[in-house]
């Protein structure tokens, strides 16, 4: 279990712009636990908020911080995590504060309540409703900022967190597909789980698609579940958020109950990240002949053709599964004649083209990338791939010669390769 050896702490951190979640389990243990802010209660909720007393520099947080602001005691800040990825500077009683750092005093202050279990944090995953470049980079800054000290700290989105809690239910919840409704302020978010048994590994996928939801009709929720579920077989059906709670889904609960096990809850996602770090630390089986598929993930495995050994074989680059923001290789290869790269893109869950030079072939598609003005005989390559977008494949190239019968001309080369990551949607 590599540095998991003793009693260690391990949290999933849910941040959002209104309110965030804490689960935690131990090394040696599949128990997650959430952080309950009332005693003896399932109130999970951290309001994600901050309150500055008037006239001194002392700030309050979650609950506290609403208590303060409707005791006037001071200012409340809210929508931290939405100014924090917007940058501008907060004004708060006239002096300017970076809103990263704002955000970054709410993570720690709140992240604290994990002293609660009396062990030290060795593993993190932050939990977002979408991972990207651009959310990575305020993320990085509020960890940096909040002196955070952990051994690993990681980061997914909430559709990875609902595949990650999934991977340790029991087996019969995901035989078929699984389905998330997830009601947040003025709309209800599904994510439509569903693995392709035919390869291997088993291909695990997510589609994801959001509703206008402005008040909670019964009538309105009908319609949303009978076109996320379909007419086909459903495995479970999952009810995330308070706006579920009540008697106002009769008719909604009636179809979504026919056939289907229907749980309702609000903490699955900070379950879910806990669970995504368990299995980054010590993979299950399960884990291990699967692998997740979701809009943040690259769903095509890319190689090169070249030659070992006196034989044309294939070089894997990237592999489908990696998140995409993450999918980076740099590497040398010597050129042995001509001026071109021949790439391969296999598209691993669905029907997908790459677009470039394109000429296709075999299982996958041909990509061919021309080094214009390359001159001629056996050169050295220093080679850079990486991800711009999720769809779009950028490869950087750097003439380096061959040694004394050679010298480098100094040239470089780009090219971006349009990846086309096409999924079914339902309806």
């Amino acid at each position: 279990m590599g540095f998991l050896n003793g009693v260690k702490l391990i949290a999933g951190y849910d941040l959002g712009n209104k309110v965030c979640q804490i689960s935690y389990a131990f090394s040696g243990s599949g128990d997650v636990e959430t952080i309950s802010q009332v005693a003896g209660e399932q109130k999970y909720h951290i309001p994600t908020v901050l309150c500055k007393r008037h006239g001194v520099n002392q700030w309050f947080y979650g609950r506290e911080a609403l208590r303060a602001a409707d005791r006037q005691e001071g200012i409340l800040v809210e929508n931290l995590l939405d100014m924090a990825l917007d940058g501008e500077p907060v004004v708060v009683e006239g002096e300017s504060y970076d809103p990263a750092a704002l955000l970054a005093l709410f993570f720690k202050r709140s992240l604290g309540q994990l002293s609660q279990t009396g062990e030290k944090l060795t593993a993190l995953m932050i939990t977002c409703p979408v991972i990207d470049k651009r959310i990575l980079e305020v993320l990085g800054r509020v960890v940096e900022g909040s002196l955070v000290k952990a051994d690993k700290i990681l980061f997914q989105g909430h559709a990875e967190s609902y595949y990650s809690y999934m991977l340790r239910q029991p087996r019969e919840l995901w035989t078929h597909p699984s389905v998330l409704f997830h009601y947040r302020q003025d709309s209800i978010k599904v994510y439509r789980m569903e693995a392709n048994k035919r390869t291997v590994p088993i291909v695990v996928y997510m589609e994801e698609k959001e509703y206008a939801f402005p008040e909670a009709v019964d009538e309105a929720l009908l319609e949303i579940a009978q076109d996320a579920c379909g007419k086909g077989l459903i495995g479970s059906i999952f009810l995330i958020g308070d706006g579920f709670q009540g008697d106002w889904m009769k008719e909604s609960l009636r179809f979504l109950c026919r056939g289907r096990r229907v749980f309702q809850g609000n903490n699955l996602f900070s379950k879910g990240a806990c669970c995504g770090m368990q299995e980054k630390l010590c993979p299950g089986e399960l884990g291990k002949a699967h692998v997740f598929l979701g809009n943040e993930k690259l769903k095509s495995n890319i190689g090169m053709q070249v030659f070992r050994g006196g034989e044309e074989s294939y070089y894997a680059l990237l592999d489908a599964g990696t998140s995409w923001y993450e999918a980076e290789r740099t590497l040398e290869v010597y050129l042995q004649d001509g001026n071109e790269l021949v790439l391969t893109v296999l598209p691993l869950i669905r029907s997908g083209t790459a677009k470039s030079g394109k000429a296709s072939g075999g299982d996958g598609v041909t990509v061919r990338v021309v080094l214009e003005g390359l001159s001629e005989g056996i050169t050295r390559l220093r080679l850079h791939f990486h991800m711009k977008t999720e769809h779009c494949l950028t490869v950087e190239v750097e003439d380096l010669g061959f040694g004394e019968f050679r010298a480098s001309s100094g040239r470089t080369w780009k090219d971006e390769i349009e990846i086309e990551q096409e999924t079914d949607k339902w309806g």
